[in-house]
């Protein structure tokens, strides 16, 4: 599966694990890098100590090359840019802003900047402000999400930039990654997927719920605030969407979500915690190793584009 993917970013398989808060954190990334991809530390809102020492550790876990996901609205981001160019990160990826102003920095320190983005507008500015490539994220996706579906934006972006094109949102098996490859993507993106692999460090309700998903299990809450969010149903997502069609405001809302993530995660409170998934979830149905999944998933790909030339 040899793309200008893996070539730009010196991995075997064009497979990027997503940069999710509070769950892509080393031991996921380095595993997923050992395995053939791109594991991403997802950064989030934490501080650049808290970064700094995660890409130290995943470094005493894998020789591969690895990235961080560095969310640009961040309070933190200004320094995390500087910590991921000290600290030697082979690959960026951003999101929620423009690192237009990284761009010297990170290009100065070798690091390969792939923006993700939600739109044909914004991948056509990221490429005109020196990105290496760009992850184009249909709504399909877990966590903040754009309009666009993937199967619709991927080919548009494709059309418009000349940098290589990532897909991401909703695949989780070679049949996804096949389509990916068939809309004009170099490579993909996933996330939720990864959530129950056993080197995944998130409480085992979350990876249980993950599993159990079905096709109608997700909702999107945060439509009227201008801040969609993809999410499994549970009690809060009900009292939510409940609350949201009423009219409530902007504070009352985000306090029923506040922190809800960090107790999904790590406290295992799938009733009330914020559960991110994509739709994808309903096509995860198991728990195993990163090395298992990826095998899995090339294997898969492999069987349905051998002999089409889409990869070499």
């Amino acid at each position: 599966m040899k793309t200008e993917i893996t070539e730009l970013l010196g991995i075997e398989y064009p497979i990027i694990q997503g940069g999710m808060a509070w769950v892509a954190e080393y031991h996921l990334a380095a595993a997923v890098s050992n395995a053939g991809g791109l594991g991403i530390i997802g950064a989030a809102n934490a501080p650049a100590d808290w970064v700094r020492e995660q890409v130290r550790e995943a470094k005493k876990l894998t020789d591969k090359p690895f990235g961080v996901n560095i969310m640009l609205m961040s309070p933190y981001a200004d320094e995390i840019a500087k910590v991921v160019a000290e600290e030697g990160v082979k690959v960026v990826t951003t999101g929620a802003g423009n690192p237009e102003k990284y761009m010297e920095l990170w290009k100065n320190a070798g690091i390969r900047v792939i923006p993700v983005v939600a739109s044909v507008a914004l991948a056509k500015r990221m490429e005109r402000c020196g990105a290496d490539a760009v992850i184009a994220e249909g709504c399909e996706s877990g966590g903040h999400i754009g309009e666009s579906t993937t199967m619709t934006l991927v080919p548009q972006v494709v059309d418009a930039v000349h940098i290589p094109v990532i897909a991401a949102g909703g695949m989780a098996d070679g049949r996804g990654i096949a389509a990916a490859f068939m809309l004009g993507a170099k490579g993909v993106q996933m996330g939720t997927v990864f959530i129950p692999t056993t080197e995944c460090q998130v409480h085992e309700n979350y990876k249980d719920q993950v599993v159990k998903a079905k096709d109608i299990d997700t909702r999107v809450t945060g439509r009227s605030t201008g801040h969609p969010v993809r999410v499994l149903r549970n009690e809060v997502t009900r009292e939510y969407l409940e609350k949201e069609k009423a009219g409530a405001t902007f504070e009352e809302l985000e306090m029923l979500t506040l922190g809800g993530l960090r107790r999904a995660v790590q406290e295992g409170d799938v009733k009330r915690g914020s559960v991110m998934a994509g739709q994808s979830a309903g096509l995860v149905r198991d728990k195993i190793s990163c090395q298992e999944l990826i095998d899995r998933l090339v294997k898969e790909t492999d069987a349905l584009l051998k002999g089409t030339g889409i990869y070499a």
